[in-house]
């Protein structure tokens, strides 16, 4: 199991978890709106960490946007499985045509 699937792991169990004992239990008890914000609130820190190009930085808010990105798809019950459907679904389809699909819809 890699690192990313045992977070997506971790994650999936603290939905059921008590909010006091546990900061991913306590944000999704908070509903999907607070977590679709707090993915946000990381995604603008990593934006500003690339910008400045600090790599370290840049690292570290990568996995806090990982990792929050994650909490928000579980708050909608969208696991890394349906994810990694998708990325199969468009693998080796150019961005340029899988763009232009969506757009028609």
């Amino acid at each position: 199991m890699t690192a990313i699937q045992r977070l997506a792991a971790t994650i999936e169990s603290r939905k059921s978890a008590d909010p006091e004992s546990s900061w991913t239990a306590k944000l999704l008890a908070k509903g999907p709106e607070k977590c679709a914000e707090k993915f946000g609130e990381e995604s603008v820190e990593a934006i500003i960490e690339a910008v400045k190009g600090d790599r370290e930085r840049l690292t570290s808010e990568a996995a806090d946007v990982i990792f929050h990105l994650f909490v928000m798809l579980a708050a909608r019950d969208v696991s890394l499985a349906d994810v990694e459907a998708e990325l199969a679904r468009r693998e080796g389809v150019s961005g340029l045509t899988e763009k232009a699909a969506r757009t028609q819809k």
